[in-house]
């Protein structure tokens, strides 16, 4: 049965609270939804086990077998498989508030959107996603560098079957982690979006310990796809404005972030700083003059990542130091001017907190 929207759910064990997420859309988004499991790696008799037996007979069952653990290939094969207006992708951990659904189907009616992006909340209750920091008066289409989209990494909420075909995206297959960073990259900054800022949220659930994202691993592969992002033709063509704003979040997210969640000095041998290095320089070069909006303390890290002057352990010091938000140092720019830019700390974080 045909729907506005096809919710394209991937698991890939029976364990995940797969069956959470499958009630979550037919018992309180079901009027405009149709519900795709694709079981990745796994039979489908084995997930259809674990979800309630009054939607079991609801949901259209898919296997998809690949050789990784990555779930860009069974989200890619349910997306292939949609056939409605709009294509949803959801994790088995997570779930949706009653609603929701409707409320991204009104809004992309009313802005002619063809994507939109949903508001984000974390499992336990009171506990918003403050991405993206837009505007906080944005009402219609949004901009991709003044509504800061790029910090919003996953496809989460809607995207028109159409936008799709039209630039022929898809997650990133082979990617460990990230094959979904360069899809939404496309979508935000080449199909029209609508952010929807008050409506029911898409609830990341925190069940689950064994997430591939937070397994450390060599620094090739963890940042993988973010030097496939930077080779891409589509990325080169964009302005320099927008690679800046790219590049701006990629570094802080992904680049700090993979010094932060390697706290041990003796993790980072020399060939992890040689590829973690190389890795920053590409980055400067992909959008030169990004880093005069970092903070002082993140223009710290920055150096001391490209030019390996710093020990290990002074690294991993400076990456825990840019997180002290509010100080002098995580907030200033080293050139004064810069200092109220529009992806400069303080306007940066005067947006995250009034989204909600």
């Amino acid at each position: 049965m045909s729907a506005p929207v096809d919710v394209v759910i991937a698991v890939h064990t029976p364990s995940r609270p797969v069956g959470r997420a499958v009630a979550s859309v037919l018992d309180g988004n079901a009027e405009h939804t149709r519900t795709t499991v694709v079981c990745h790696n796994v039979a489908a008799e084995e997930i259809a086990e674990v979800i309630a037996p009054e939607h079991r007979d609801r949901v259209r069952y898919l296997e998809h077998h690949d050789p990784r653990r990555s779930a860009s290939g069974p989200f890619n094969a349910g997306m292939a498989a949609a056939e409605g207006e709009f294509v949803s992708i959801m994790g088995s951990d997570d779930r949706l508030q009653p609603g929701a659904v409707a409320s991204w189907l009104g809004l992309a009616r009313r802005t002619g959107a063809e994507t939109v992006v949903t508001r984000l909340a974390l499992g336990r209750p009171g506990r918003a996603v403050h991405t993206p920091p837009a505007r906080p008066w944005l009402r219609g289409v949004a901009d991709p560098v003044r509504d800061r989209l790029s910090y919003r990494s996953a496809p989460l909420g809607l995207v028109s079957r159409a936008a799709r075909a039209r630039l022929g995206a898809d997650l990133v297959e082979g990617m460990v982690v990230g094959g979904d960073v360069p899809y939404v990259t496309r979508l935000w900054f080449e199909t029209r979006v609508a952010v929807d800022r008050h409506g029911p949220a898409y609830v990341i659930g925190e069940d689950a310990t064994d997430r591939v994202t937070y397994v450390p691993r060599p620094i090739d592969q963890e940042l993988a796809f973010l030097r496939h992002l930077l080779e891409q033709d589509w990325f080169r063509g964009y302005s320099a404005d927008s690679r800046r704003a790219i590049v701006t979040k990629l570094t802080r997210i992904h680049l700090f972030g993979a010094v932060h969640n390697r706290p041990d000095p003796h993790w980072w041998t020399d060939a992890e700083r040689a590829a973690l290095a190389v890795v920053a320089r590409a980055l400067l070069d992909a959008a030169p003059g990004f880093e005069e909006v970092l903070s002082l303390a993140d223009r710290d890290l920055l150096d001391a990542i490209r030019l390996r002057r710093a020990t290990a352990e002074q690294m991993i010091a400076a990456a825990h130091t840019r997180r002290r938000h509010g100080r002098p140092r995580t907030v200033l720019t080293r050139n004064p001017a810069r200092t109220l830019a529009r992806e400069a700390p303080l306007r940066l974080m005067a947006a995250s907190v009034l989204t909600r």
